[in-house]
This record gives C-alpha cells, structure tokens and sequence, in this order.
C-alpha cells in the first residue's frame, strides 16, 4: 500500500484514536477525581466514623443551578459546626415551577479541594437522578461526617471550613419515571 491509501489509513487511525481518548478521558477523570479527591470530589460510606475529634470545622452549603434548569434550587441552611468525625445531616430544598415533570440530576465538589478526600458521603440526593412533578417541592437530604484523619493531612490539615456545593443540571427524562407522567390514556370519558 502507498500514497494516498496509506495517508488516508493513517489519517483514520489518528481520528479514531483521538476519539477513543476523548470518550475515555471523562471516566478516567472522574476515576482519578474519586480515588484522589482531586478537584473536591468526595468519599462514600456506608456508615459514620468510628473516631468522633473534639476538634469542630464549618460546613458551609452552596445550591446553585445550570442555567436552563427550570427547578428552584437551595440550601435549607447556609451553614452547621460539628466535630470532626460526627454525622452531619443538611437539607437541600428543590422545587419545579412548571407545568411538566422535569428530571435533574447533582453533580457536587468540596472547597477547599484539598478536603474532598476527607469529606464523606454516607447518604445523598446526588447518587439518584430526581423527578419532580409539575408544583412539587421536596426536601432532599445529605449525610455526611469529616473524616479525622484531615487532621494530619500535610495539605487539608489547616481547614477550618468547608463548603460542600451542588449544581442541579437537567437530564432526559428516565423511561419509569416518564411511564408514570404519562397521562393514562386507558380510562374511558
């Protein structure tokens, strides 16, 4: 094979490695994001710490939106103290204006960043996508609890807040959920 054969096997080659790359690069990111804590991202848990310091540290709760999300979206309080290692539980309040379902889903980081390893997640709103119907409003919990070892972190060891953030982004609607708005053409007039 040559010439222009071959350039345009090469061509195809690189267009579909650069887009091999582009598609696994924003898992691999989240990946690296959850198991660092790179850019805030927090941990998970199943239950709270076993270590309770009597050490305190601010969380400070942020609620904002994209901005063709139609929801009302907000923190229920600005901020809490709590002891390192005690389980936190926050509200965050949505609530759809419209006329139609919408369906939301939380993506969420942690200032400082430093601190994203340490903050953990036992419970949230933002591992689900939501739904919420025409005019309802729901209050959507978070529990959570610092973990203790910040404390001798060479780089989180200093903070003395932290602020946890959410941004609701609208998404497609899921197939149950839109099976269940559907107006139930069954019944007779």
């Amino acid at each position: 094979m040559t010439g222009p054969k071959k350039t345009v096997l090469q061509t195809v080659g690189v267009v579909l490695l650069m887009g091999g790359l582009a598609w696994a690069s924003v898992p691999f990111y989240d990946w690296f994001c959850r198991v660092t804590g790179f850019g805030g991202v927090t941990n998970t848990a199943e239950t709270g710490s076993d270590v309770i310091l009597d050490k305190t540290i601010k969380i400070r709760f942020d609620a904002s939106k994209a901005r063709d999300m139609a929801w009302e979206f907000k923190a229920l309080q600005p901020e809490m103290t709590l002891r390192i290692g005690e389980t936190g539980l926050a509200f965050y309040e949505a609530y759809n204006p419209t006329d139609r379902p919408i369906a939301g889903q939380a993506s969420y980081n942690v200032a400082p960043f430093d601190a994203g390893a340490h903050f953990t997640k036992i419970d949230c709103f933002c591992f689900t996508e939501q739904v919420l119907m025409p005019g309802e409003r729901v209050e959507m919990p978070v529990t959570f609890y610092v973990d203790p070892a910040i404390v001798t972190d060479r780089d989180a060891k200093y903070t003395k807040h932290i602020t946890l953030s959410y941004t609701f982004y609208e998404i497609d609607m899921p197939e149950t959920a839109a099976l269940d708005a559907a107006p139930d053409t069954t019944k007779a007039n």
